[in-house]
C-alpha cells in the first residue's frame, strides 16, 4: 500500500499524520481554521507532502475525524431547523423525561431544547407500540405544514413520529411529500437516524442530525473537492463515534454519528497500546487545546454505549446535557484544554472553561491577540512550557503576555501574585479532570484501583502525572506520537458500523421469529455500510438490551451467532441473569424478563498488535540543561532537568523533577516521578520510590 493519512480537526489544533508503507509515521500540528476547517487539513497535508516528497496521487487512504458536528451542537450554530412530530407531542424535547439531574435544587435550569417551540410542528396520525395504525396519516394536514416550512425558509427538517421505530410508514410518507415540494431541503427521519424507543432521546437525536446536516454536507464536499484538486484520487473516510470507519456519503446522511468522532480515535489509540503492553485495565486520558476526554478500556476494548450526552452543564452530572441515541465509545468530555479560559466567579472561585480561546485568537501566550488567561498561559508561567522548547513551529510563546493575562484575569481579582494565580489555575483544571474521571468511573460501576493511564493529545502529558497522583494510579504510559494520538488512532480503526433497533418481546412470550428477523435486517444494514470501504473478512457481534419487567432501563447482553428457536427464551433468560449479577451483584427471582433493543455490529477483522514487555531502567540520564518549574507536591519552584525525548533510547531513565520535551507535547515529571524509555518509544512513568 501507499501512504495513508489521518486528519483530526480539533477546536484549537488540526493534527495530520502520514503513515508510509514501511510503517513509519510523520506528523504536524497546525492551528484550526474555524471559518473553513478544511483549510487546516489541506495546509498540514501540503506541508508534510512537501517536506517528505510525497506524491499525493499515490496516497491510498485518507481518514478524517472532526469536532465540527460536536461544536455546532454545543455552540448552537447549525442550520435553521424545524421538527415535525405527531400531534400532541410537540413539546417532548422540552419537557424531557421529567427527571432532575439535581434532585434538591429548587431553581434547577434544564438545558434548552435544540429546536425552539416556534419551530416545532405537528401532523395528525398515530401508530401504537406494536406498529399498528390507530389514526391514519393526514396528507392534507401534512401539506399545510409543508407550506409553512417553505414560507419560513428552513434549511433542514427533522421528522420524529411516535413509535416509528416499529412502523416508519408515516415518517416516510411525510418525507416524500416534503421532498416533492422542497427537493433541496435536508430532511432526517428518526426511523433511519435512531430507530429506538423513548421518544425524547429519539426526537433529540434526529433533531441533532438535521441541525448539523447542511453544515457537515457542505464541509465534506468542500474537503473532497479540494483534495481532488491536489491530485488526491483515493477515498476519503470518516471515523464515527463508535470507533469505526464509514464513507463520506454515509457521514453526510448521518452526521450525528460523527459527534465524538475525534475522541473515538483517541480511545482506539489507547486500546491498541493497552493490548501491546497487556494492560487489561486502562484509563484513556486525551487533552487537547479545547477539551479533555476520559474513557475506560477493559480487556483491550473501549467501553461502548447506545446513548450519550453532549455538553453536560452541571458538574458532569447525567441528565444535564443533550442526549444522543447512537452507538458511541463511552467517555466523558469536559471543557478543560490548553486553551480553556480561566476566570473568577461571583464567589471568588477560580473557574476553568468551558469556553476556550481556541485557535482564534488562542491563549495570550500565542501572541495572536488573546487577552484572557488560559491553562497554557499558566503552564508557561509555572515553567512546564518554555518558548525554547515549545513544539509548534509557527508559534513563538510570549511569557510576558501570559503573565499579564494571568494577572488581569485572576491575580488582581483575588489579590494573588502571578505565580500564585497560575498555581490556582493549574490546580483547578487538574481537579476538574480528576473529578470527571471519578464521576465517569462511578457511573460505570468501576473502581480505578489497578488501572494504568495512557496520556495523549498536546496537553495531556503536561498534566498526566498530577492526575495520576490525584487518582492514586501507579503507572502512566505516554506513547510516541502522543501529541497527535487521535489521528494515529484513525489509522488503526476498522471499517465498522453498528445498527440498532428497538423490538419488544419477553421471555414469557418470546417472539423468536421477530427477533431473528430484526437481527437479520440489522446485520444486512450494517454490512452495506461496511462494504462501502472494504472487502476484508468481517466480524459480526450481536447484543440485546434487556431488563426485568417494571424496570426503566436495560443492560447489554451479548448474543451468540446462531438464530433463535422456540426454546431460546430459557437460554436468553440465563444469559441475562448472569449479566445482571455481574452488574449488580445479585439477580431477581420470579420476575419476567424483557428484551427491548437489538444491535448488530459488523467490523473488518484486524490483527492484534504485537506484544511488548515493559523494560526496567538501566541508565539514569543526567543533563546540564535546567529550568525553574513549579512542583505541586513540594509546593515550590525548583530546578528541573530538560530532556529531549528524541535523545532517549530503550532503558534510559529520567528522574523528576524534569520536563521531557518533543516537537508536539511536553511530559512533566514531578520530584517523585520516574520515567523509563521503552522499546517502542513509549515513556513508562511510575512514582519514584528510591
Amino acid at each position: 500500500m501507499g501512504a495513508r493519512i489521518g486528519a483530526d480537526v480539533g477546536g484549537t489544533f488540526t493534527d495530520i499524520v502520514v503513515e508510509f508503507d514501511d510503517g513509519t509515521l510523520v506528523s504536524t500540528k497546525v492551528l484550526t481554521t474555524h471559518a473553513g476547517p478544511e483549510q487546516g487539513i489541506l495546509a498540514g497535508i501540503d506541508a508534510l507532502a512537501a517536506e517528505h516528497g510525497t506524491d499525493l496521487s499515490t496516497v491510498e487512504q485518507i481518514i478524517h475525524g472532526t469536532t465540527l458536528a460536536t461544536n455546532a451542537l454545543i455552540e448552537r450554530r447549525g442550520a435553521k431547523t424545524a421538527l415535525v412530530t405527531t400531534q400532541g407531542f410537540r413539546d417532548v424535547i422540552e419537557t424531557r423525561t421529567e427527571g432532575r439531574f439535581e434532585q434538591y435544587d429548587l431553581n434547577i435550569v434544564l438545558p434548552l431544547p435544540l429546536i425552539e417551540r416556534r419551530d416545532r410542528y405537528t401532523v395528525p396520525g398515530r401508530i401504537n407500540a406494536r406498529g399498528e395504525v390507530l389514526l391514519p396519516f393526514d396528507d392534507a394536514a401534512a401539506s399545510e405544514v409543508i407550506e409553512q416550512l417553505a414560507a419560513e425558509g428552513y434549511e433542514a427538517v427533522a421528522v420524529g413520529f411516535i413509535h416509528s421505530y416499529r412502523n416508519a410508514d408515516h415518517e416516510r410518507r411525510f418525507r416524500d411529500l416534503l421532498t416533492e415540494r422542497l427537493p433541496n431541503i435536508a430532511v432526517s427521519i428518526s426511523a433511519e437516524v435512531a430507530p429506538q424507543m423513548r421518544e425524547f432521546e429519539r426526537f433529540n437525536t434526529v433533531c441533532a442530525n438535521a441541525y448539523v446536516q447542511p453544515l457537515m454536507a457542505s464541509y465534506l464536499v468542500r474537503l473532497r473537492d479540494e483534495l481532488q484538486a491536489r491530485g488526491v484520487a483515493c477515498p476519503l473516510y470518516m471515523i464515527h463515534s463508535g470507533g469505526g470507519l464509514i464513507g463520506v456519503e454515509t457521514a453526510a446522511a448521518f452526521p450525528v454519528r460523527l459527534v465524538e468522532s475525534g475522541p473515538a480515535g483517541g480511545a482506539i489509540f489507547a486500546a491498541e497500546l493497552a493490548a501491546r503492553y497487556g494492560k487489561k485495565k486502562v484509563l484513556s486520558y486525551d487533552m487537547g487545546g479545547t477539551t479533555a476526554k476520559i474513557a475506560l478500556i477493559e480487556d483491550y476494548t473501549p467501553q461502548t454505549a447506545k446513548t450519550f450526552e453532549v455538553a453536560r452543564t452541571m458538574r458532569f452530572k447525567k441528565g444535564s446535557g443533550m442526549p444522543i441515541s447512537i452507538p458511541v465509545i463511552e467517555m466523558i468530555e469536559i471543557g478543560a484544554g490548553g486553551g480553556s479560559i480561566a476566570s473568577v466567579d461571583a464567589l471568588g472561585q477560580i473557574r476553568i472553561g468551558p469556553h476556550s480561546a481556541g485557535s482564534e485568537p488562542g491563549p495570550a501566550a500565542y501572541d495572536l491577540g488573546g487577552t484572557a488567561a488560559t491553562v497554557t498561559d499558566a503552564n508557561l508561567q509555572l515553567g512546564r512550557l518554555h518558548p525554547d522548547t515549545f513544539g509548534a513551529k509557527t508559534i513563538t510563546l510570549a511569557p510576558e503576555r501570559a503573565a499579564a493575562a494571568i494577572a488581569w484575569s485572576v491575580g488582581e481579582r483575588l489579590g494573588m501574585d502571578t505565580d500564585e494565580a497560575a498555581i490556582g489555575i493549574a490546580e483547578v483544571v487538574d481537579e476538574n479532570m480528576t473529578n470527571a474521571a471519578r464521576v465517569h468511573a462511578v457511573e460505570n460501576g468501576k473502581d480505578l484501583t489497578g488501572f494504568a493511564m495512557v496520556a495523549f493529545g498536546g496537553g495531556a502529558p503536561l498534566h498526566a502525572t498530577r492526575l495520576m497522583d490525584k487518582l492514586g494510579l501507579d503507572e502512566l504510559i505516554v506513547p510516541p506520537g502522543a501529541g497527535v494520538g487521535s489521528a494515529i488512532g484513525f489509522l488503526r480503526a476498522p471499517f465498522a458500523y453498528e445498527a440498532v433497533r428497538s423490538f419488544y418481546t419477553s421471555t414469557s412470550d418470546f417472539d423468536h421469529l421477530g427477533a431473528n428477523r430484526v437481527l437479520a435486517e440489522l446485520e444486512d444494514e450494517a454490512r452495506v455500510f461496511v462494504r462501502e470501504g472494504t472487502d476484508a473478512e468481517l466480524l459480526v457481534e450481536r447484543s440485546v438490551a434487556m431488563r426485568y419487567k417494571g424496570q426503566g432501563w436495560e443492560i447489554p447482553v451479548a448474543l451468540g451467532t446462531g438464530p433463535f428457536d422456540q426454546f431460546a427464551s430459557e437460554l436468553l433468560a440465563d444469559v441475562f441473569t448472569k449479566a445482571y449479577e455481574e452488574f449488580f451483584g445479585r439477580a431477581i427471582d420470579d420476575v419476567d424478563i424483557e428484551a427491548v433493543s437489538w444491535s448488530v455490529r459488523v467490523a473488518s477483522v484486524q490483527d492484534r498488535p504485537p506484544s511488548t514487555e515493559l523494560v526496567d531502567g538501566e541508565r539514569t540520564i543526567d543533563t546540564d540543561r535546567r529550568r525553574q518549574m513549579y512542583d505541586p507536591i513540594l509546593d515550590q519552584t525548583i530546578e528541573s532537568a530538560i530532556v529531549e525525548r528524541t535523545s532517549l533510547v530503550s532503558g534510559d531513565m529520567v528522574r523528576g523533577p524534569a520536563v521531557i520535551v518533543e516537537s508536539q507535547t511536553t511530559t512533566v515529571l514531578g520530584s517523585h516521578h520516574l520515567a523509563v524509555m521503552q522499546n517502542d518509544g513509549s515513556l513508562h512513568v511510575i512514582r519514584n520510590k528510591a
